[in-house]
């Protein structure tokens, strides 16, 4: 999403989204009252840039009801209307119109801001077309008859225009600008909405973390902020985006659950509907192992296949997958049994007897301060040599560089590659063949090298 990259965002979403899934059913009231707690404790940490996140699943209108309200937005509604006042006359080398103010008076719009926003529209989405500087009538003809592809298609363009100009003062708030992905990105992740005092001080903490601002600047910003908020929410209304709920809360149209889905597929996040997700709550635990293994099952499958089981019985079946597997599979299955509590402690404690899986359910069983045998430091230099395997089994070499290089500080490497060598693991070569090869510190690859070597003789 445009802006998605600023240093500090709005909100924690993955951890909303944890607490969406935690909450269920639960009652409306309860339901916002934590959410909104959760906001305002959060907003001094968020994910890594760059990160992927995952988000619930969302039933969205079908396609032709959507596509029937895009026409009657008011920012479409405002955007043909000045494409038919404009016509066919000469523009600035800008590409602009050269009096902004006539249009204004004449078409009612709020002011020169307003109408740059309806231009980049009109001749963006095709309504205007500008060349050897004129503007004509463009080849798009704006109809409720078009089909709904084309009319989503249109609506999704809209919207990148719009959230693009977040690069260039659309709010009037700079503060508000540097956060809008990641505020409608909340929106869409909490469906009942959040109060504007909510996000207020959502933006709030976030812009100290990521600006480091003083106390005076923030305290001015404090009184400034809930009014450019209104102001900010009230044009995304204008947009076809935001609307407001019987609860008085900021919440996202059904057009505007559908528009930031769109973007936030396009930045590589996890934001499936429920029908993508329903069709893996009846795989066994072996089917979703492998549709994890070959990428087609998101994280928001895996929370969907958990919901639908008991905690002891989903624990179970995964515990005799990765038990029997290969390091990928057990990658894949430790993953899941990761968003197990101690309700699943019964089929781990089990796995204790089992020689591939022992350690791994150790580690869980520390984790949730459960007794549990100790991990020696040779037991946790093999988990790290599966766990680097199992990445390499589902072709993430990259990645299982970057975690290896995430064991210990760099002078430290050479001698955990030593320790590697050690490991009674059937996947210690190819994890040392694949640093030796592929690793960007020339003593680390020189030491894998070697390590390999005596590794294949043994």
């Amino acid at each position: 999403m445009a802006k998605s990259g600023n240093s500090g965002n709005v909100f924690d979403i993955g951890e909303l989204r944890r607490l969406v899934d935690e909450l269920g059913t639960a009652p409306r009231e309860l339901r916002a009252a934590v959410l909104e707690e959760s906001v305002t404790a959060t907003g001094r940490g968020c994910p890594p840039r760059g990160d992927a996140l995952s988000f619930p699943p969302v039933d969205l209108a079908d396609d032709a009801e959507l596509a029937a309200r895009v026409p009657y937005v008011p920012l479409v509604i405002d955007a043909q209307r000045l494409a038919a006042w404009t016509g066919a006359r000469q523009v600035t080398p800008e590409g602009l119109l050269p009096d902004p103010f006539a249009p204004c008076a004449e078409l009612g719009l709020p002011g020169p801001a307003r109408l740059h926003l309806l231009w980049v529209v009109a001749v963006n989405t095709g309504m205007l077309r500008i060349s050897r500087g004129s503007v004509t009538p463009g080849p798009l003809v704006l109809s409720p008859d078009l089909p709904p592809r084309a009319l989503l298609g249109f609506w999704d363009g809209v919207v990148m225009d719009v959230l693009d100009r977040a690069d260039d003062d659309l709010t009037g708030s700079p503060v508000i600008d540097d956060h809008l992905a990641e505020m409608l990105a909340t929106l869409y992740a909490v469906r009942e909405g959040l109060s504007t005092a909510t996000l207020a001080k959502g933006i709030l903490q976030s812009h100290q973390v990521a600006c480091g601002a003083r106390q005076a600047e923030m305290r001015v910003l404090a009184g400034a902020l809930p009014a450019q908020l209104e102001s900010a929410l009230s044009l995304l209304g204008y947009c076809g985006l935001v609307e407001t709920s019987r609860a008085d809360r900021p919440r996202l149209t059904p057009l505007g659950m559908w528009a930031v889905r769109q973007d936030l597929m396009r930045e590589g996040h996890d934001a499936p509907t429920g029908a993508e997700v329903a069709v893996f709550t009846d795989l066994g635990a072996a089917e979703l192992v492998e549709a994890i293994m070959k990428g087609s099952a998101a994280p928001s499958a895996v929370t969907v296949w958990l919901e639908s089981r008991h905690p002891e019985a989903a624990a179970r079946e995964l515990v005799k997958v990765a038990a029997s597997g290969t390091a990928g599979r057990r990658g894949a299955a430790g993953t899941i049994l990761e968003e197990l509590g101690p309700e699943a402690e019964a089929p781990l404690r089990e796995a204790l007897s089992e020689p591939a899986m022992w350690r791994y359910a150790a580690s869980w069983l520390h984790i949730r301060d459960l007794p549990a045998p100790a991990l020696t430091p040779a037991d946790n230099t093999w988990l790290a040599v599966d766990s680097l395997a199992s990445l390499l089994e589902r072709g993430d070499a990259s990645e299982a560089i970057c975690e290896f290089d995430a064991l210990e500080p760099g002078e430290d490497l050479v001698r955990v590659i030593e320790e590697m060598a050690l490991a009674d693991h059937p996947d210690t070569f190819t994890v040392l063949d694949l640093l030796g090869s592929r690793h960007g510190d020339a003593a680390v690859a020189k030491s894998a090298r070697k390590a390999a070597m005596k590794a294949r003789s043994r």
